[in-house]
């Protein structure tokens, strides 16, 4: 990959992508919502403008200063949410409600933004301690849908019993006042549609930045004003009115992902109102924010690291399963795969529905596929069946090793089981916290040299991760109260620091740093793979329940996976939850809900 011509003008990137518009197929749009993400994948600080200017000190100072404004709007004895029976189907046991919270804490009289809010209430209301609030992560994860629909498996008994678990959509996501970047939701799937997966050649790249440009620019034309309030220190800050209004003293707070990170900006700028937070995933502050000095956010997440180490585990673990993971009819799962990706970067393939439609799946797709799907591993065996029929399909291996394949689930049910096939949401939410958090290189021109001298250290999750956040790079709405710094933290309560081994979305490596943070942290690690603890160890379960009930935990435990990928059993066979699939697209118009972060 080369470095944008110089005959290329950002300057002529505009609203009007000058792309050609070829409609793609309709699972495109899904697809590229799962790029954008995750920590989803991803998260930021005071947001850069399209000129790349940093956020300054003084904007944390101003974040600092004003951290208290929640306080002056709620009184702490105010317990008066008005909770409501929940109007979505399935959701029977939960309550929900809306609070009004200032969009800008310097203006606490002025314009006000609406918070969505649910709660499951605990099961023994007598000896119930208090509200334990959750967020999946992001940035641009919803709370409400994603309580509702794990909400009840989510913990612990002893936490289900005693805490009130409650969720909510941070500001600028879902029906929290969303930040949108088109007039209408059609137009915005037109545009992903019809955008770039990911460049693969000189002329792709300078088509995605102009693309990029595009989205940045709809973004801020039609969001601006709310991805302008939308900083993880303004969550903050509706967190601790939230905490408010649900008759709490202090926060008792469970965070995944990019979740660590917005615990840790409620920690600086409240550290007299925590009694408990668990922090699992972890997003090391200081890289999410910067400075940025050229290395691209990207980069500084390690997410590709990550996810070449993951990776690895999962041809490791697929070979050793035998017939239980479907590529080793093939040959050696590696090989297959790479042979796979090679053949897709030559040509898509054509995959029909059995409506008389066909779906297009590429290179980029597939790479973003193996990366999200490595968040569970209950789904690994399904991951590997699709990437054997792939190899089928792409004529990788001839048409007739198709019957050594067991007679396993249709590819159309493996691209539903793995997500692939599910309904478009909106990029603008998780767009909005990322773009006003971070710190970007600030030169998009530098952008393909950087991505691939990335991609050469770890192929393909190196391309994918790189280019994270350049859409920013042409977002001009910044965040004066967005909170960068400083991030050792002076909470005197003891948290509870929890990292993965195997994590392909936020590195295990942020985890001893991130607790080193902390004047008290316990740090747990579990040894397996996937993104954060949710529905993967039963010894993880307890810790927490143990810690938020008893608030006591132990430094340097270990816990073991219930689960071991490819496995023929599990320890467990309850329902196991999981966190959703990232919804924040990283790039314009990509298959990707870290979480950002999940």
């Amino acid at each position: 990959m080369c470095v944008l011509d110089s005959t290329v003008s950002l300057d002529a990137m505009t609203l009007r992508s000058t792309a050609s518009r070829r409609a793609r197929a309709a699972l495109t749009p899904a697809l590229s919502l799962l790029f954008v993400g995750s920590l989803l994948a991803v998260g930021t600080v005071p947001a850069q403008s399209a000129t790349g200017a940093a956020p300054s000190a003084a904007g944390s100072a101003t974040a600092a200063s004003e951290a208290t404004a929640s306080e002056t709007i709620v009184p702490a004895s105010t317990a008066d949410l008005p909770w409501t029976t929940c109007a979505n189907e399935g959701a029977d046991a939960f309550d929900c409600a809306t609070i009004e919270v200032p969009s800008d804490y310097d203006r606490p009289r002025g314009r006000t933004s609406t918070v969505a809010v649910t709660r499951l209430p605990a099961l023994d209301q007598e000896n119930r301690i208090g509200s334990v609030l959750v967020n999946f992560g992001g940035p641009g994860g919803e709370g409400v849908s994603t309580l509702h629909a794990i909400g009840e498996v989510l913990f612990d008994a002893s936490v289900r019993e005693r805490f009130d678990i409650v969720s909510f959509d941070p500001r600028a996501v879902g029906l929290s006042d969303p930040a949108t970047c088109f007039a209408t939701q059609e137009a915005e799937q037109e545009f992903l549609a019809s955008s770039l997966a990911l460049p693969l050649t000189r002329a792709e790249n300078a088509r995605f930045l102009g693309e990029a440009a595009a989205l940045g620019t709809a973004c801020t034309v039609f969001g601006g004003d709310r991805i302008a309030t939308a900083s993880t220190a303004n969550v903050a800050r509706d967190m601790d009115v939230l905490r408010q209004r649900l008759g709490d003293d202090e926060l008792t707070y469970v965070g995944y992902s990019y979740g660590t990170l917005l615990g840790a900006t409620y920690a600086a700028l409240f550290p007299d109102n925590v009694r408990a937070l668990v922090l699992d995933g972890t997003v090391d502050p200081r890289a999410w924010t910067g400075p940025a000095d050229g290395e691209l956010f990207g980069t500084r997440l390690r997410q590709a690291e990550a996810g070449t180490e993951t990776y690895g585990e999962f041809v490791r673990l697929c070979a050793e399963a035998g017939e239980r993971c479907a590529l080793n009819a093939l040959g050696d799962p590696a090989e297959v795969v790479e042979d796979v990706y090679a053949a897709l970067k030559e040509e898509p393939v054509e995959i029909p529905l059995g409506d008389g439609t066909t779906v297009e799946v590429g290179y980029a797709d597939v790479v973003a596929q193996v990366f999200f799907s490595m968040y569970g591993t209950a789904g690994w065996p399904n991951l590997a069946a699709l990437l054997a029929e792939l190899a089928v399909l792409t004529d990788v291996v001839p048409s007739s090793a198709a019957q050594t394949l067991d007679h396993g689930p249709s590819l159309r049910e493996l691209l539903r089981r793995l997500g692939l096939l599910e309904d478009y949401a909106s990029v603008g939410g998780g767009l909005a916290s990322l773009c006003v958090d971070g710190d970007f290189p600030g030169r998009p021109s530098t952008y393909p040299r950087k991505v691939a001298a990335l991609d050469e250290q770890y192929p393909h999750f190196g391309l994918f991760r790189g280019w994270v956040g350049v859409h920013c790079e042409f977002v001009a709405a910044q965040d004066e109260d967005a909170y960068t710094g400083p991030w050792e933290q002076t909470t005197q309560q003891p948290v509870l620091v929890i990292g993965t081994r195997f994590d392909p979305a936020t590195h295990y490596g942020f985890t001893a740093p991130y607790a080193a943070l902390w004047p008290d942290a316990r740090m747990l690690t579990v040894e397996g793979w996937g993104h954060t603890t949710v529905g993967v160890s039963t010894c993880a379960d307890a810790a927490i329940g143990r810690y938020l009930v008893m608030l006591e935990a132990d430094d340097g435990a270990v816990c073991q996976q219930d689960l071991v990928p490819f496995a023929p059993g599990t320890l467990r066979d309850d329902a196991r939850p999981t966190l959703p699939a990232p919804r924040v697209p990283v790039l314009p118009g990509t298959a990707a809900v870290v979480d950002a972060g999940r």
